[in-house]
């Protein structure tokens, strides 16, 4: 049974499924593996390494769909490659499945086909598999050296014969992973740090990272509705809403650096700075929006672009940092790959002349999550 790797199709994604080292992890499953000439070359993996750990290498996209079984891919299938889909065939990724227009190929082809993004994070046992995670992780700690990059000053505090520099000023909008990391790497780096996240259970991250929370005045029954939805789930007052704001706004006009990191699965990012506060922060400050790909948090970010504002400030539209760390990315993302590949395999019978076997099962509680077709539908939940 062959699992294959295609080459990325976008200009702006340097990222590879599947990393050497997972083929030989592949292969002592029992699988083989073949992979399109040339896919991990932007992450540094050349064929000859693909070759000696023992995969097949494939001229082309086609050639590697209609061999395999399993077809793993970073982002979507370009539309043309849905094209050579047989039924049964299995494709995992980051599918975008909310904004996906393929899914109804997909169910017409009668392919199965997993979104790595739908993982129910909650699961311990689905740890080892999150893709979100292990991405997020790594853009954050790249953000905060890309600021360092734009930033036209230094981070720490120096004590030189000529004066005193002063620590940058950064500012963590959104404490996920990714802004945990951030905090955690401007910390490193001797910055001051600040942060602020809906949910106010974030708060204790935030300072055992030794970063300042913005603290936003509430209710006692407005903060235990917080705590109680874990933040995600929370419609805030208006009031609150209008007090966030003002928060942000003043910590944003003092601070050197911003980073935003919010995003939501299938919408829009939400807009957390707007054009009145960036008019009133300083020249020479850099704003890093994540979310840029996605909408943007930021008014006035383009994806892949860095424009500097009538006042002197840079927002650099971030849209696929771990694609610049595509090395250490693909590795990450491949190791949660084979982790969920694992639990497609039927266990093991007393018969060892039976070879490799799949078992799908849209019961289990992963497996059933992340499928979005199947049995020629599919399975995806409008939002």
């Amino acid at each position: 049974m062959k699992i294959g790797v295609i080459s990325a199709d976008i200009t702006s994604e340097s990222r590879v499924a599947i990393t050497p080292d997972a083929v030989k992890k592949l292969r002592k499953l029992g699988f083989e593996v073949v992979i399109q000439s040339g896919a991990g070359q932007a992450a540094y993996y050349a064929d000859e390494l693909y070759q000696a750990a023992g995969a097949d290498i494939a001229s082309s996209r086609t050639e590697v769909i209609t061999q395999s079984k399993i077809i793993t891919t970073v982002n979507d299938l370009p539309a043309e490659a849905t094209e050579s889909l047989s039924s049964g065939q299995i494709v995992i990724g980051m599918l975008d499945p909310y904004r996906n227009t393929q899914l109804d190929t997909y169910a017409a082809k009668g392919a199965t086909v997993f979104a790595m993004e739908l993982l129910p994070r909650t699961l311990s046992r689905a740890q080892n598999m999150d893709v979100l995670s292990s991405q997020a992780n790594l853009a954050g700690y790249k953000a905060v050296l890309l600021a360092a990059n734009e930033y036209s000053r230094p981070f720490p505090m120096f004590m030189t014969s000529a004066g005193t520099v002063k620590p940058a000023k950064v500012v963590i909008l959104g404490v996920g992973v990714a802004g945990l990391q951030a905090i955690a790497t401007a910390k490193r780096l001797g910055a001051v740090v600040e942060a602020s996240d809906l949910r106010p259970t974030a708060r204790e991250q935030v300072e055992s990272l030794g970063g300042k929370w913005l603290d936003v005045p509430m209710s006692a029954e407005e903060a235990e509705t917080a705590k109680s939805t874990g933040g995600y789930a929370w419609t805030p007052s208006e009031q609150y809403v209008k007090d966030q704001a003002a928060v942000v706004d003043k910590a944003l006009s003092n601070a050197d650096i911003v980073i935003t990191t919010a995003q939501i699965p299938g919408r829009n990012a939400p807009r957390l700075v707007h054009g009145a506060t960036l008019a009133k922060m300083k020249a020479g400050s850099v704003l890093i929006d994540m979310a840029a790909g996605t909408g943007g948090n930021v008014e006035g970010s383009v994806p892949n672009e860095t424009i500097t504002t009538d006042n002197g400030v840079r927002i650099v539209g971030a849209a696929n940092i771990p694609s610049q760390l595509a090395a250490q990315s693909s590795d990450l993302y491949a190791n949660n790959l084979v982790n969920f590949i694992t639990t497609l395999i039927a266990p093991a019978g007393d018969d060892a002349s039976v070879s490799l076997a799949l078992n799908l099962d849209m019961e289990d509680e992963i497996q059933g999550a992340l499928a979005v077709t199947h049995d020629s539908q599919v399975r995806l939940a409008k939002r």
